[in-house]
């Protein structure tokens, strides 16, 4: 038997990172992380994770919103039923959101809650989220995110020594660079090597077109977002049908509604919709179902903390299929301090422990040092 909601909490954490992470929207100099901490009365507690990656001065943001909005809301709330609070919350703030225009930070609220909630019911159940989700096996696979294009094939290296044997390299910067950056990358890694890229909206039709032919003597196992996202569908059908190259999205495509359209459009192999994002596991779990049933691959996207990564890896390890887990491959102690089993990668491989729950190791005080002023 659950007991109602006392409380949440928000806590904004910053790590300014070493090298400046370059993407074709934009360079993130920091790494933030909004996490979220639901209590009930009787004290048990469960972890969260809100999207907040770039621009990172919305992860102060998302924290007062989660404050200032959802804390009322969710007061008194019983929580053994997470889909339901979500249903709930998002037709509670569906007015707010259409008269702020803010629908994306108050879904990510709702997904940081709805994660936490589900923490939450696995701990007092005593059982690892991925086997109260249906999981069979903790095992699962894992590829290195985020490759800057400068000093990309020493970049990928470094992973293959952290124990990673797939790798995403940022492209968007020019033709010829990103076409000499993965030959750099395939002479480093070797032909056996894994390889995708991300394009992250960079390109339009003509320009994607054009790339995919050139980028077909690679073996990639997927192109990422080389469209923008609200592109039509019948664009990202026509770069299909020309494509040797698997294409992959997901991780900006938000409802239930909008990814039965992803998949019945057919251009997508690859399904990413972002745990921190939209949904939370209610609604990710829900959509990686359909589409494996549908005969797609589900690799979540994630690029952010550790909680957001571990709730990650629950979903591919309770779904099932032959997914990656993506990881962000630059230093982040935001990640690696509190991602758990999920910091720990051999021979490609991450293997989730018995933990119940996600498994979050939070340790505040260890974290102090990166903590941010939300008030």
């Amino acid at each position: 038997m659950s007991a109602a909601i006392a409380r949440i909490e928000a806590f904004v954490y910053r790590y300014p990172v070493q090298t400046p992470v370059r993407t074709s929207f934009g360079t993130m100099l920091e790494r933030p992380a909004c996490f979220v901490r639901v209590e009930d009365r009787d004290g048990a507690e469960g972890w969260g994770e809100v999207w907040c990656n770039f621009p990172d001065v919305g992860a102060e943001h998302r924290a007062r919103l989660l404050q200032s909005v959802f804390a009322a809301l969710l007061e008194g709330v019983d929580p053994a039923d997470p889909p339901a609070v979500m249903r709930q919350l998002t037709e509670r703030t569906a007015v707010l959101a259409i008269q702020c225009g803010e629908y994306g930070p108050i879904h990510q609220c709702i997904a940081g809650i709805d994660t936490a909630l589900w923490d939450l019911k696995a701990r007092r159940a005593g059982q690892p989220l991925w086997r109260m989700l249906g999981g069979t096996s903790p095992r699962i696979r894992a590829y290195a995110s985020g490759i800057n294009p400068l000093g990309c094939d020493r970049s990928a290296l470094a992973a293959r020594e952290q124990g990673y044997r797939a790798f995403k390299l940022k492209v968007g910067f020019g033709d010829d660079d990103d076409i000499g950056n993965l030959r750099l990358m395939r002479a480093a890694l070797g032909p056996d090597a894994t390889l995708m890229v991300d394009a992250n909206q960079g390109w339009d039709l003509e320009a994607a077109k054009r790339m995919v032919r050139r980028m077909a003597e690679f073996d990639l196992a997927w192109l990422e977002e080389p469209l923008r996202a609200d592109r039509p569908w019948s664009e990202w059908q026509q770069l299909a049908r020309e494509s040797e190259v698997a294409l992959a999205g997901g991780e900006n495509v938000v409802g239930f509604n909008a990814f039965d359209e992803a998949i019945a459009a057919n251009a997508f192999a690859v399904i990413q919709p972002d745990v921190a994002k939209w949904g939370g596991i209610t609604g990710c779990l829900d959509v990686a179902r359909r589409a494996l049933k549908a005969g797609r691959r589900y690799c979540p996207h994630y690029l952010g903390g550790g909680i957001g990564l571990l709730a990650s890896a629950h979903l591919l390890a309770a779904a099932g299929g032959d997914g990656m887990l993506e990881v962000d491959a630059n230093p982040n102690p935001l990640r690696t301090m509190t991602a758990g089993a999920a910091s720990r990668v051999d021979d490609g491989v991450i293997t989730l422990d018995e933990t119940p729950g996600l498994g979050a190791s939070l340790d505040p005080r260890a974290l102090e040092p990166f903590l941010a002023r939300t008030q």
